[in-house]
């Protein structure tokens, strides 16, 4: 069966900082003006993390704009947001995240049919050696690429 997976917003900022160690995916507890707000592109990832409490996992920092027809409806912007996950997997990483110095980013938000699913990373930071290899890795690749297309013409 082939699954309807439509992209609503990628935290792009997360590839360049972190080294991404493991992804997961997760549901995410709204209430309905925010599923309105998400489907017109009303979300922002950036500067959004994942905390652990009470074997709970939270998003926070995560912006959702108000929905414009929902009035008395709408909730705080930046308010705290359950993922459904399994308390086994929340364990797991927390105890993963205690040990390692890792952290839980969101990656990107999309609708798995008609449900709004979050793609978590288990991240590590880069350092600012780290990105500079990877940046000319990246152009090195361009490059490469660059040539070949030049040499096929």
């Amino acid at each position: 069966m082939a699954e309807n997976l439509k992209t609503i917003s990628e935290n792009r900022q997360v590839r360049h900082e972190y080294f991404i160690i493991e992804s997961l995916e997760a549901g995410i507890e709204l209430t309905g003006t925010e599923v309105k707000s998400i489907r017109q592109g009303g979300v922002n990832l950036r500067d959004s993390w994942i905390s652990i409490e009470n074997g709970e996992a939270y998003v926070k920092q995560m912006h959702i704009s108000p929905y414009e027809k929902g009035n008395i409806f709408n909730k705080d912007p930046l308010r705290e947001r359950r993922l459904l996950m399994h308390k086994r997997e929340i364990m797991r990483l927390f105890g993963m995240l205690k040990q390692e110095g890792l952290t839980l980013i969101p990656v990107s938000l999309y609708f798995k049919g008609s449900r709004v699913k979050m793609q978590v990373g288990l991240c590590k930071g880069k350092k600012l050696y780290d990105k500079r290899a990877s940046m000319a890795e990246r152009d090195a690749k361009r490059t490469i690429d660059r040539a070949i297309k030049e040499q096929n013409r």
